[in-house]
């Protein structure tokens, strides 16, 4: 991997980061949401407004994790998975990263002097429904992160054939 290209994968998640913290201050229904408990902590996304005929074709995809030094060659994984969550008296829903998150990998042997990588190891994601009118608020143990992307449906629809 290049110069150019490690920068990038630097750069780019801090930048999410940057925005999501820039934009959660906007939101006025953060204020239903608690602070983050003891040992955990808070993040919030805050999706660009489209109408809500326009957010059915969206999808947004929520993934926890943390940066790792890993062999580069082995698939490194944690387990536990991002969980919905009732925020009583509001029925809103925010997302808690449940379980004890392990390592889990495959046990290749890397070539020898193979040097160490700075990866992005994650959970399974959690694809939930867009919805620009609410934040999503996800907590997570401290020294994990939250990254997200957004998925959108095409127009086409293609027939499936009878078997």
């Amino acid at each position: 991997m290049n110069i150019k290209n490690r920068l990038l994968r630097l750069l780019i998640p801090g930048l999410a980061v940057i925005t999501i913290s820039a934009n959660c201050a906007e939101h006025d229904e953060l204020k239903a949401f608690p602070a983050a408990s003891d040992g955990m902590q808070r993040f919030v996304i805050v999706l660009q407004h489209k109408d809500r005929q326009d957010e059915k074709d969206f999808r947004v995809e929520i993934i926890a994790g943390k940066e790792m030094l890993t062999d580069g060659v082995n698939l490194v994984r944690l387990t536990g998975s991002i969980e919905p969550r009732s925020l009583q008296g509001w029925g809103y829903t925010y997302y808690e990263l449940a379980g004890s998150p392990k390592t889990i990998s495959t046990m290749m042997a890397p070539p020898a002097g193979s040097p160490e990588v700075s990866t992005f190891v994650s959970t399974s994601p959690l694809q939930i429904p867009y919805n620009s009118r609410l934040p999503v608020v996800v907590y997570v143990p401290n020294g994990f992160d939250v990254r997200f992307r957004i998925w959108k449906a095409t127009e086409e629809f293609r027939k499936a054939t009878k078997g």
